[in-house]
């Protein structure tokens, strides 16, 4: 059996009855279950269907994402996150570019990483050098001044730990963002890369060895070993190439407005919704969700 959930941005709530219904219909589902008027709805089906991906693609116009995934199993135990572009709005180097007068030409680099065009390891090192000099007090005026966080991050944490759940924060960026992260939205871990910083300045360089793709697959390995879960058991969301790794190996890996190069290899695309969309796909009901 298997779970087709229809989801929008819980600002526009123009998921309509009448849509879900039809495709439902025509996809000769079970009755549709609303997880949240407006917002998110679901409905059982029999097989994938075979027009999946041009139904995905017409609803994408209407600002709707759709999502299909095996039934049995799809409530997680722990959620594995990446930070920027994900859990918040910004990447955490780019801001710091900026701040160095850079800003542009990291951006750029940022963008190729992301999209899988240059090797995560070489260009961290790129972009970090780009910052030598900057004073180490910037990073706390950029956590003040210029770090937005993704809507519904601090729900989805609390609805699932309420739930017995467990949530890591994994990031190729660094722990001095990560930390202070970590700690507003809920976090039990977090893993990340560190500035060195000498005389409070940043040296342009970065701790070894540096997180990227690989470590991430390493943390969901070992956090789940230490828990005594099944990678199965995860729920993993990201946005850029160096997520593919765990993405793939964690039992639900969602794209959340990802590159497009990044979406393309991934079965859970979100590209409308925000972060309780990740709860929406387990199966929660707004009804479920933990005050914050």
């Amino acid at each position: 059996m298997f779970t087709a959930t229809l989801l929008t941005n819980p600002e526009t709530a123009n998921l309509e009855r009448t849509l879900v219904e039809t495709l439902r219909d025509a996809w000769g589902g079970g009755e549709a279950r609303w997880l949240n008027p407006g917002i998110a709805a679901e409905f059982d089906v029999e097989a994938v269907p075979e027009n999946r991906w041009q139904v995905w693609e017409d609803l994408q116009g209407l600002g709707i994402d759709l999502c299909v995934q095996a039934t049995t199993g799809r409530r997680k135990a722990m959620l594995l996150a990446d930070m920027d572009s994900t859990m918040i709005q910004q990447e955490c180097i780019d801001e710091l570019a900026d701040m160095a007068g850079v800003g542009p030409r990291v951006a750029a680099i940022t963008a190729r990483a992301m999209n899988g065009e240059l090797d995560f390891d070489g260009a961290l090192r790129e972009r970090v050098g780009l910052l030598a000099g900057l004073p180490e007090s910037v990073i706390a005026q950029v956590l003040a001044e210029r770090i937005t966080y993704m809507p519904g991050g601090k729900v989805l944490i609390a609805t699932m730990k309420a739930h017995g759940g467990h949530a890591a924060l994994v990031s190729g960026g660094f722990t001095a963002f990560t930390a202070s992260v970590a700690a507003a939205l809920g976090f039990d871990e977090h893993r990340a890369n560190t500035l060195l910083v000498e005389g409070g300045v940043l040296t342009g360089a970065v701790g070894l060895p540096i997180l990227g793709k690989q470590a991430k697959i390493d943390a969901l390995q070992q956090i789940t070993e230490r828990l005594s879960l099944n990678v199965a058991e995860v729920i993993a969301v990201g946005d850029g190439a160096n997520d593919l790794g765990m993405l793939h190996l964690a039992g639900s890996g969602v794209a959340l407005h990802a590159k497009p190069s990044v979406a393309a290899q991934c079965d859970l695309r979100v590209n409308h919704g925000d972060l309780t969309a990740l709860l929406y796909l387990q199966g929660y009901s707004a009804d479920d969700f933990a005050a914050v």
